[in-house]
């Protein structure tokens, strides 16, 4: 079984100056070793929401061979929330969708979820996905998109992720 490396991206300005402990980062992170039956390697980083920061996050994750990078923080509409334009300018292709579909399920939860700019892509052979600050949308947020990740990850090139079924099922088309 594959190990499978993941990078794990907090844009805030607090937490990356110690001011509060990065409990979304520790989210996704729990999320992750639920769903997924691989051995995970995490590569962590928290920087400030700067945007040149968060690029060059993203890109040293990429190069360090992370088959998944997710971030947390940084999506909303003040002017530092600067994450989707940092994974912008990062990938070669942009997967809306994930956006699309995160912000809908968010919707049935809180209205100012359409503030929301979380977005997605790939780099090289990284997929990259924007997630929302707090721990609770995380999750939801994650338990809607995750189950088209690990094939995506399969048609870029990525190492094979195995889920555990009992908590989230990956769909892959059957092959003909």
């Amino acid at each position: 079984m594959d190990k499978i490396r993941v990078g794990i991206v907090t844009a805030s300005d607090r937490a990356s100056a110690g001011v509060y402990e990065d409990i979304s980062g520790v989210a996704i992170m729990d999320t992750l070793k639920e769903y997924l039956k691989n051995e995970l390697e995490f590569l962590y980083r928290c920087v400030p929401d700067e945007r040149t920061r968060i690029e060059s996050a993203l890109m040293d994750l990429a190069d360090e061979g992370c088959d998944l990078i997710v971030t947390t923080g940084g999506t909303g509409p003040a002017p530092r929330d600067v994450t989707p334009e940092a994974t912008e300018a990062v990938c070669e292709k942009i997967l809306p969708g994930f956006g699309e579909l995160m912000r809908q399920v968010s919707l049935r939860y809180v209205p100012t979820a359409i503030l929301s700019r979380q977005t997605a892509g790939i780099c090289k052979k990284s997929l990259i996905i924007n997630l929302p600050g707090k721990p609770k949308s995380i999750r939801e947020c994650l338990d809607a998109v995750f189950p088209a990740v690990p094939y995506c990850i399969d048609l870029i090139g990525g190492r094979y992720m195995i889920t555990d079924e009992e908590v989230i099922e990956a769909f892959r088309p059957k092959a003909k």
